[in-house]
């Protein structure tokens, strides 16, 4: 069994200082869970080590106004979250005379750079940097008014601002980045969580749509032979129609309960193939002619042509009437050499062609390719064929009947990739 490395029974290690740093910048101000705390804890921290710097200054060490304007810079940092702009004009106007003072330059350095960082990484650029090139120029005026500073100290104090404006806008942007990940990931997992809604909405309208059409017409059957003639009742052909009905609940049954297997599951499970398409149009009455490529059918091609038989079949038996016939016809097609091929330029492809020469829906309830008369019958076909990058026709004959045609690459892509 493997143990964790280090003394006996010392305690996984938490977040080094780094890192807490870095979160905390990266941080949005607002998601702060005790605002007023952080900033009270920020202004004592500048305003002591601000102190400290000015009191190490023996030449140029704060008299007792300078200090109260220290002080007051400091307090104005308390509001630097909700009023930035606020917060740095009474930094500025403390600061401002604290240097024509001759007081100590570098002492009020940490506020105002907490103060221009926050102007820095709460506002828009343009802002920050006019405001920021003001602040640099009154800094400048000020050190320089009273000739008491050296040039080298300008430039130090200019560049100790500029990079705290830089450093400012970088959080800005950080936060802006990291802010607009989170929304892409938002929007993906949406996306992913309608994906698995519609999938699982297509499985259960294939599996119970079929199942409850089946059991319908039959149930209509053992009824027919129950009331057509009640003196010399046909009990054969009624246990054979009740029967029917108890296969075909086992077996919605068996498919319901893959089904839910599978969406419980984290990856997709066996689901049904072109293995089960003789029995499926044997149980709808249709014909069936077969005839597969010789290349092997990808399982997820298999399934799609599966389950567009079978919402054909089951609009067959509602539409068509009780004297159509239905055709199920499943064959691979390829494209001719430098040619487009059948399914917008694959090489080969399963062609799925589902034909009935019933009367179909009454005028005007579907037009040609249109998913009203099953509901979201052809919608949801259309949708598994562009699952596996294919194609889906649907629509009347000119001379009756009806038709789906389905062509299925047999190198299924992506559904971004359907034309």
């Amino acid at each position: 069994m493997n143990r964790p490395s280090g003394p006996a029974g010392a305690r996984p290690r938490g977040p080094g200082v780094g890192e807490r740093v870095t979160a905390l910048l990266h941080r949005d101000p607002a998601d702060s869970a005790h605002p007023l705390r952080a900033d009270t804890a920020l202004a004592a921290a500048a305003g002591l080590l601000g102190a400290a710097i000015a009191r190490a200054d023996t030449a140029l060490r704060p008299d007792p106004l300078g200090w109260s304007l220290l002080a007051v810079a400091a307090l104005a940092l308390l509001l630097r979250r909700r009023h930035p702009m606020a917060t740095l004009a009474v930094v500025v106007g403390c600061i401002a005379p604290y240097q024509l003072l001759g007081n100590a330059h570098m002492g009020p350095m940490p506020i105002a750079m907490t103060a221009l960082y926050t102007v820095a990484a709460t506002g828009p650029v343009r802002r920050t940097a006019a405001v920021g090139a003001l602040v640099v120029a009154i800094a400048i005026a000020g050190m320089s008014v009273n000739g008491v500073h050296r040039a080298f100290d300008v430039f130090r104090t200019s560049g100790w601002l500029a990079a705290a404006l830089v450093f400012g806008v970088a959080v800005r942007n950080s936060r802006a980045y990291l802010a607009e990940q989170r929304a892409a990931a938002a929007r993906e997992g949406e996306r992913r969580l309608t994906e698995e809604r519609l999938r699982i909405a297509r499985d259960l309208h294939d599996l119970l749509a079929h199942s409850i059409t089946l059991i319908g017409v039959r149930t209509a059957v053992a009824a027919h032979v129950l009331t057509a003639s009640p003196d010399c009742l046909d009990r054969a052909a009624v246990a054979a129609a009740l029967d029917s009905i108890a296969d075909t609940c086992r077996e919605a049954r068996a498919e319901l309960r893959t089904t839910l297997t599978v969406l419980r599951a984290d990856e997709h499970g066996p689901l049904p193939d072109l293995a089960g398409l003789a029995d499926l149009t044997r149980s709808a009455r249709a014909e069936l002619a077969l005839n597969l490529p010789d290349t092997a059918v990808p399982p997820a091609v298999g399934a799609a042509a599966y389950r567009i038989v079978q919402e054909s079949l089951t609009n067959a038996v509602r539409h068509a009437g009780p004297g159509a016939t239905t055709r199920v016809s499943v064959h691979g097609v390829g494209a001719a050499p430098g040619g487009p091929g059948p399914a917008g330029g694959v090489s080969a492809a399963l062609r799925v062609t589902v034909t009935d020469d019933g009367p179909g829906p009454p005028a005007g309830a579907a037009g040609p390719g249109s998913g009203a008369a099953s509901g979201f019958g052809i919608l949801g076909m259309r949708e598994r064929a562009r699952s596996v990058g294919g194609t889906l026709t649907a629509g009347p004959l000119p001379h009756g009947g009806f038709q789906v045609t389905a062509d299925l690459p047999l190198d299924p892509r992506p559904p971004e990739a359907a034309p």
